[in-house]
């Protein structure tokens, strides 16, 4: 059982992405079930998972338990994906979440059931009474009524909704909040982290007076590491309910105003479920009870497993006629909408392409880049993939597939799955993989250096083509740029041979764009491979990784200029 020892709505932070939890889910219950859940089971897990396809990472090398436990006792078992006592097993609700059509829509009934408390979840006694919530539909609650909130309204104030007897109170506090912001206009930074840093100290306030500020993470015990700490916490929780509840399909977000708000077509069910959902929390102190609430795949009821309802929504977004829907069954209702929102989504993206190929979008991209980099957009790195796509996109002459997934308004919903390259561009005699990050450092040569080659390597493989590679990072880490020059320089039968991966700081892939945009004609593929051919003739007469990095600043200056 968990036990909850701060003063802070609590959500679940791992995995980061819901849509992650699937296949991982999957294989514990495929290879797992039937099996106690104790160290030896959770070891023997983190291994399956490291040997998968989709799962980047190896666990923890110190404690391969622990990393089993933070990937499935989090979300998976508090949502009542998985049930692991007595042994391993998947919930009804898991079954569809991993094997059905509409994983979205299971996943939303079970975050309206997860609870504080819960006989998952306790207090600690220090904290007795504190939570009486659901959570994220006491947050649904609160961007219907506020029609917003920002990224910034929530790290503060939302996540001190820990009753819901004081939704009253948080909300008047977010809009009282929003008028002194009209009036610090200009100083937005200062204002925000002054409110913050206030809302921190007052609600430790006991904590901080018992002088115990030393968290289980660090022996010190400042005052200015207590209050940054829990800054942290609150970030972390505001980021992982912003990403839970956008894969419910009911909630658009705002990436440059890092704000979130229902879509206009959703409205109708949300409303729905305010006004049917409970709000207190139920069988806290019986688990059996609670289980078999928490494992039906059916409850919470929602607004379309009614088939008058569907049946509204589908002559409201479609052309049918309720003659053409009388005789049909519940789920062949749903399977038409979700076939009209997919075909919905599929033209709005053509339309972005159309416009993007165009360069009417030219200096939005840039604009962009330079957004990202100063941290300006809620989610980066996702913001990072998209917006390349849409450069590769528009240097056009390509099918340019990104594999970040999208909403069904065609915005970018999460980042590519961990077993495929970000972007694949496919040319009518080569392909090319692009590869984003945010990271920097030593952090961007561990995590990077071995998933973007294998991922080139299986481009290569699945295209049958000659194939390249662009890894594009703020700023390119020595060892990274070592590691790739070092890497094109040896043949690696992983990778088919020697790789040709050319590794670009963004300000020089943003140079290419520049030059492209200028160009007195548009660019074409045979263009772009003749800067990627000269960029890889450059590595292999490179005295060093250093001489190389010069050469390709040259190659980017010289490419396509007038």
């Amino acid at each position: 059982m968990a036990r909850i020892d701060n003063k802070l709505l609590f959500f679940t932070t791992s995995p980061r992405t819901p849509a992650k939890m699937i296949p991982e889910i999957k294989l514990l219950a495929e290879k797992f079930s039937g099996n106690q859940w104790n160290q030896f089971t959770q070891e023997k897990f983190v291994d399956e998972l490291a040997q998968s396809d989709f799962f980047e990472g190896k666990g923890s090398p110190f404690d391969k338990a622990f990393s089993a436990r933070d990937r499935i006792n989090r979300a998976p078992k508090a949502l009542g994906f998985v049930d692991l006592n007595p042994c391993v097993a998947l919930t009804e609700a898991g079954h569809f979440f991993i094997y059905g059509k509409r994983p979205q829509e299971i996943f939303l009934r079970q975050l309206l059931k997860f609870q504080l408390p819960s006989p998952y979840h306790s207090e600690n006694r220090n904290i007795a009474g504190t939570f009486h919530i659901r959570p994220y539909l006491e947050i649904l609650r609160l961007v219907r009524e506020l029609e917003y909130i920002t990224f910034d309204e929530f790290k503060i104030f939302a996540v001190q909704m820990t009753d819901y007897h004081r939704f009253e109170a948080i909300r008047d506090s977010i809009l009282q909040f929003r008028e002194e912001k009209s009036r610090n206009r200009g100083q937005y930074k200062r204002f925000v982290n002054h409110i913050w840093e206030g809302a921190i100290l007052e609600i430790h306030k006991d904590r901080i007076a018992a002088g115990k500020t030393r968290t289980r993470e660090t022996h010190d015990a400042s005052l200015k590491k207590f209050v940054a700490t829990q800054k942290s916490n609150m970030r972390d929780y505001a980021d992982a309910c912003f990403r839970y509840l956008r894969y419910t399909g009911l909630i658009s977000i705002s990436h440059k105003n890092r704000s979130i708000s229902i879509f206009d077509d959703k409205i109708v069910e949300v409303d729905f479920i305010l006004s049917t959902v409970p709000r207190d929390p139920v069988c806290v102190n019986d688990l059996n009870a609670y289980k078999r609430y928490l494992f039906s795949a059916n409850l919470p009821a929602l607004y379309t497993d009614n088939k008058a309802n569907i049946v509204d929504v589908l002559m409201r977004i479609g052309s049918f006629t309720r003659r053409e829907l009388a005789g049909k069954t519940l789920e062949e209702l749903k399977d038409l909408r979700d076939d009209i929102v997919q075909r919905h989504k599929d033209a709005v993206i053509n339309k972005q392409v159309a416009e993007i190929k165009s360069y009417a979008l030219y200096s939005e991209i840039i604009d962009t880049f330079n957004e990202i980099i100063a941290d300006e957009y809620y989610d980066a790195p996702l913001m990072l993939e998209y917006n390349t796509w849409r450069a590769m996109t528009m240097l056009d002459g390509g099918n340019i597939k990104g594999n970040f997934n999208f909403d069904d308004a065609g915005q970018p919903l999460s980042t590519a799955a961990g077993n495929m390259t970000d972007i694949e561009c496919d040319y009518d005699d080569f392909a090319l993989s692009v590869e984003v990050t945010l990271q920097s450092g030593q952090r961007q040569y561990e995590s990077e250096g071995e998933p973007v080659a294998r991922h080139y390597g299986q481009l290569k493989k699945r295209s049958g083509k000659e194939t390249y590679c662009l890894f594009i990072a703020p700023t390119i880490n020595a060892a990274t740029l070592a590691h790739f020059y070092g890497l094109n320089h040896l043949s690696i039968a992983l990778y088919g041979g020697k790789s040709k991966i050319i590794p670009l700081e963004l300000d020089q892939f943003m140079r290419l764009i520049e030059n492209a945009y200028s160009y007195e004609t548009q660019p074409e593929p045979k263009d772009i491979r003749r800067f990627l051919d000269y960029a890889i003739m450059l590595c292999e007469k490179a005295t060093d990784e250093n001489n190389w990095r010069s050469g390709i600043q040259a190659c980017v200056d010289l490419w396509l200029a007038s």
